[in-house]
């Protein structure tokens, strides 16, 4: 239970701070600092370092699997429709649907599997379809020259195709870890983790403002900086696009 509200309406404790900052949380005024840093060791520090964990989990059991079928679709050609039509599918079934059907099934139950069952689901049709883009979009003089060198398939694929679609990969990458982020606070209705569950928790106790501002604001900072931290990593892996 949030450590300011009990069961029955809001109740203030005394954390031995002035009246001052009592009221603004009695009045559910907008923001409240007292209430931030009084609750950032045991609410909102926890539950931000729990959603960096749902979304690196998840984000990166997804890049594996999107990559392999991107390989293979690579490859095989006729593979691409059947993947595109399943990952499709996956993608387009509401969040809060899909942790609801994924539940009742032996072995999930409201545990992080089925949370990240269903936010691996959600990555896949981003990343398969931004990888295998960038794999086609290699120029064919390009994998000519690769073979013209003594390349084989393989070595062709790790030394040159790869690396120069890396800016449509972490597109993809890009893409999915701010979907992640964004869905992991829904995943709070079946597991308490995440910035979700202090954003449930505040809904649930009269709307508290300050702690839906805070861990709502923490999940968009969560994202910007995400997002900034794979555009440098970008950056760093394709310094040849940066020159260009």
């Amino acid at each position: 239970m949030n450590p300011v509200f009990a069961s029955g309406g809001p109740v203030i404790p005394t954390f031995g701070g002035s009246s001052k900052s009592f009221a603004c949380e009695q009045q559910n005024r907008l923001f409240c600092p007292h209430w931030f840093s009084q609750n950032w060791d045991s609410v909102l520090w926890p539950a931000l370092r729990q959603h960096v964990v749902l979304t690196l989990i998840a984000v990166s059991i997804g890049f594996g699997i999107s990559t392999a079928l991107a390989l293979l679709a690579y490859r095989k050609r006729w593979l691409e429709r059947p993947i595109t039509i399943v990952t499709s599918i996956m993608y387009t079934i509401p969040s809060i649907a899909l942790f609801e059907l994924l539940v009742p099934i032996h072995g999930f139950g409201l545990s992080r599997t089925t949370a990240e069952v269903a936010l691996v689901s959600y990555t896949l049709l981003i990343m398969f379809r931004n990888t295998l883009t960038g794999l086609r979009e290699v120029p064919s003089d390009v994998r000519d020259a690769a073979a013209g060198m003594g390349m084989g398939p393989t070595e062709s694929l790790l030394r040159v195709e790869l690396p120069l679609a890396l800016p449509a990969i972490i597109a993809g990458i890009r893409i999915a870890t701010v979907t992640v982020i964004s869905l992991a606070t829904v995943a709070a209705f079946i597991i308490n983790q995440g910035l979700g569950a202090p954003i449930f928790a505040a809904i649930a106790n009269d709307g508290f403002k300050t702690e839906l501002i805070a861990a709502g604001g923490m999940a968009i900072v969560l994202a910007l900086i995400a997002d900034g931290l794979l555009v440098l990593v970008q950056r760093a892996l394709t310094p040849w696009s940066r020159s260009r």
